[in-house]
């Protein structure tokens, strides 16, 4: 296997769905992509992909984004781990997450989906939930609101003007993850209770 790491931007493909909660996970691999001057192309894995390095003699990755829908994410992603000869331990999800509140970024290893089908599809095609998961926050449905309409909804106006930040805050923690591990990443982003 190689030192390669597989960054995922989950979320749903075309226009109509780019400014989605749900695709917050393909703005912040954007965000990375434009960090080493890459750009996306179209891969036969069903996904567009940048390859490069994060930072200076920083680690080698290829920033992917499925162009299947979320629901059906896993093909592309174990696909393109297979490709590159990634295991599912340097397998990192960015993904949108509703029970943690908005502007906030947790990361865990493995552990379960919490009803989010994107991370079910990619725990059933890598088989194994011990991947990575970079968990951007977007905040619960208001009154009485289905999830899933939620979910595919814009980001409010309010919301619009902090999401520069948390998207750089998510790639931040995407850096300090390959950088120095999970436990240094989750020091800086899971702040300790007062």
């Amino acid at each position: 296997m190689t030192d390669t790491w597989l960054i995922v931007g989950l979320g749903n493909p075309g226009p109509e769905y780019s400014g989605n909660r749900h695709n917050v996970g393909q703005m912040v691999v954007d965000e990375l992509a434009g960090r080493i001057g890459g750009t996306f192309k179209a891969h036969k894995a069903r996904a567009q992909v940048v390859e490069g390095r994060l930072g200076i003699g920083g680690p080698r990755v290829v920033l992917a984004k499925p162009m299947s829908y979320m629901n059906v994410s896993g093909g592309p992603v174990s696909a393109l781990s297979r490709f590159f000869d990634i295991a599912p331990d340097h397998v990192v999800a960015v993904h949108d997450e509703i029970d943690i509140p908005f502007n906030t970024v947790k990361l865990k290893l493995g552990g379960g989906e919490g009803g989010h089908n994107g991370l079910r599809d990619m725990t059933k095609a890598l088989s194994t939930r011990d991947y990575l998961r970079v968990r951007v926050g977007v905040g619960r449905p208001p009154g009485r609101m289905d999830t899933a309409d939620f979910v595919l909804r814009d980001f409010n106006a309010v919301e619009k003007k902090d999401l520069p930040f948390l998207i750089g805050e998510a790639a931040d923690a995407v850096e300090l993850l390959l950088g120095q591990g999970l436990l240094a990443a989750q020091q800086k982003h899971h702040p300790a209770k007062a």
